[in-house]
């Protein structure tokens, strides 16, 4: 599948009354499904795949994972089998994004809360009844995954100070902190509720990964997180809809309507950016939109 970069312009944020220099990074428009950095953290794991002997690919996520259906998706297009292991109970009827899982022919086992979040249950689950298959945990978070992400800044060709991503899994915050020149520094939006140790745990696998420390030029935050993933919160939604009345862009309620609520924020009231250059990545997830909306029966963009 032939995907290329994506583009850098500028973006205008004087209707805020922020007059820095700022570019978004339009992973949104790599695709339509495998959108933003889901494709980055998915080529090279794609490319391990095809150098080892398995027979397909196992994942996991959560229901409304927009990871697990950009894979159920590239696999479905090179014929790899494909099992996706599902955080909590089925519920009848499945949302969006299971359905269309499941039209790209995955096959889904539901794992329960307690032991989705146990990783030896999960490595004892994978090398027991699915030794056949290669192993990509949550997000693409592995060093395929990282080494994918850090093409990101790689792609910016112009100077700049700062930029911002939103930090889930960790993997894209790891390749694109990794692969800084010395005078820049990362902005990163925690978008999960209660991970206050996520800062530590990112650092850890990055280490254990590449053998080598994550470079300490990052903010973290987690002032964005709205609630917690996939929640529904009424002042993000009011900010991505103003977001995009003034800018003509779409944002998503899980991941990047945080990072922007966050960039918009910082930028207004945060005197360490003042007179910087920014750049912040839209890395996806519009392809969740609809499931979201069906989820809480509102509808975000007319």
């Amino acid at each position: 599948m032939d995907i290329n970069s994506s583009p850098l312009q500028e973006l205008d944020l004087s209707s805020y009354g922020i007059e820095n220099n700022v570019y978004i990074k339009r992973d949104d428009l790599i695709h339509d499904i495998i959108s933003g950095n889901k494709w980055r953290k998915l080529k090279y794991n794609l490319k391990h795949y095809y150098s080892i002997n398995k027979k397909g690919i196992i994942s996991m996520g959560g229901a409304y994972s927009s990871h697990i259906l950009a894979l159920s998706f590239l696999c479905n297009e090179y014929k790899i089998p494909c099992i996706l292991l599902i955080r909590g109970e089925e519920t009848n009827p499945l949302n969006d994004i299971l359905q269309k899982c499941l039209s790209y022919n995955a096959r889904i086992k539901y794992v329960n809360r307690e032991n989705y979040k146990t990783h030896s249950w999960i490595a004892k689950l994978v090398s027991n009844s699915f030794s056949e298959y290669f192993f990509i945990p949550e997000g693409g978070a592995n060093y395929c995954g990282i080494y994918g992400c850090q093409k990101i800044t790689h792609e910016i060709k112009i100077p700049f100070d700062y930029i911002f991503c939103e930090v889930g899994t960790g993997a894209t915050f790891s390749g694109i902190v990794s692969s800084l020149k010395q005078s820049q520094n990362c902005f990163g939006t925690v978008v999960l509720k209660g991970a206050r140790n996520i800062e530590e745990e990112i650092s850890e696998t990055y280490k254990s990964l590449t053998e080598h420390p994550l470079p300490n030029q990052f903010i973290m935050s987690h002032d964005y997180h709205f609630g917690g993933y996939a929640k529904n919160n009424s002042s993000l939604i009011k900010f991505m809809r103003q977001f995009y009345k003034n800018t003509g862009i779409k944002t998503d309620p899980i991941y990047s309507g945080k990072l922007f609520y966050s960039l918009v924020d910082q930028l207004k009231t945060n005197k360490l950016f003042q007179n910087k250059t920014i750049v912040a990545l839209h890395s996806g997830g519009i392809s969740g939109i609809k499931g979201f909306e069906k989820r809480y029966n509102l509808k975000i963009f007319n």
